[in-house]
């Protein structure tokens, strides 16, 4: 392992960003939390930073060596603010980067898998992309699943009776930690998928099973998920992508799991019921889940 690295965390308020912050403070690295609104959290150090706003990039990478990063929320096409972030930080000394993708794009595929490309063609000597399937705090946090649960008791998609391998973000920030401080990068994108693939109908009877309140599947065509997260606010574009990925979900694009999680961490991955039971004992988050 690396000791005392200088690393720069992006989305450092979000689900994987202040998971990742907290466990590289934890091993004693320097942290530089990166985000619009800076917290002031884990005792690192906070900078103002966005991706729209190229002036907060040359204090964001002040001193650091590694950085991990969350594309822009809600941008299909986030290469465009990316790239010149990525050129700058290689001009500034970063040589390590791990990038958050999905398991949804491929390498060279639409809005990130084009950074994907650019990672995997040497822009960087050191180098990992983290291709986590759909998260489980999608039904359990501040999402717009999880809030139709509390509000409707169902969760509605298109996709059908297709399953994912859904994970737990604490498990996405192990992986991701460990990429940024072993000693030799993984230099490679990394699947990572809990270790079961469930469908939305067998989501919604675990969910139902462990709050003990009824919860239901509504099927939606894809026309219906896309005007509802339309509806949503969400930007015309991405609602289109989104329901699009239901679809493929649908398909089977995403029944299948990975032991990335232990090769990675030397310990099984979080099942979806685990998480609900976590989510649970802990009683601020109770009253939102349960």
């Amino acid at each position: 392992m690396t000791t005392g690295a200088s690393v720069l965390v992006t989305g450092a308020t979000g689900n994987t960003g202040s998971r990742v912050a907290g466990r590289l403070s934890g091993l004693g690295h320097t942290v530089t939390l990166a985000s619009r609104r800076p917290a002031g959290t884990h005792g690192a150090h906070d900078v103002r930073f966005d991706w729209y706003d190229a002036e907060t990039y040359g204090p964001a990478l002040r001193g650091v060596d590694r950085a991990y990063l969350v594309p822009p929320v809600g941008d299909p096409e986030p290469a465009a603010v990316m790239l010149p972030f990525l050129e700058q930080a290689r001009a500034a000394g970063v040589r390590r980067v791990v990038l958050l993708s999905s398991s949804a794009i491929p390498v060279g595929g639409p809005g990130v898998g084009r950074v994907h490309g650019w990672l995997a063609d040497g822009l960087f000597g050191e180098w990992a992309v983290l291709r986590p399937s759909w998260f489980m705090q999608n039904f359990t946090g501040q999402h717009a699943h999880a809030e139709s649960i509390r509000k409707e008791g169902a969760v509605s998609s298109a996709t059908g009776d297709g399953r994912v391998g859904f994970v737990d973000a604490d498990d996405i920030a192990e992986v991701a930690v460990r990429a940024l401080d072993d000693v030799v990068a993984p230099d490679t994108d990394l699947v990572i998928t809990g270790p079961e693939a469930l469908s939305y109908g067998e989501v919604a009877a675990v969910l139902a099973e462990v709050t003990g309140r009824p919860v239901a599947h509504r099927h939606l065509t894809y026309e219906q998920m896309r005007d509802r997260l339309a509806a949503e606010g969400i930007p015309e574009e991405f609602a289109v992508m989104l329901a699009g990925m239901d679809l493929a979900i649908a398909d089977g694009a995403e029944n299948r799991v990975t032991g990335t999680v232990e090769r990675m961490t030397g310990r099984p991955a979080r099942t979806f019921r685990a998480h609900v039971e976590s989510v649970l004992r802990s009683e601020p988050v109770r009253r939102s889940v349960a």
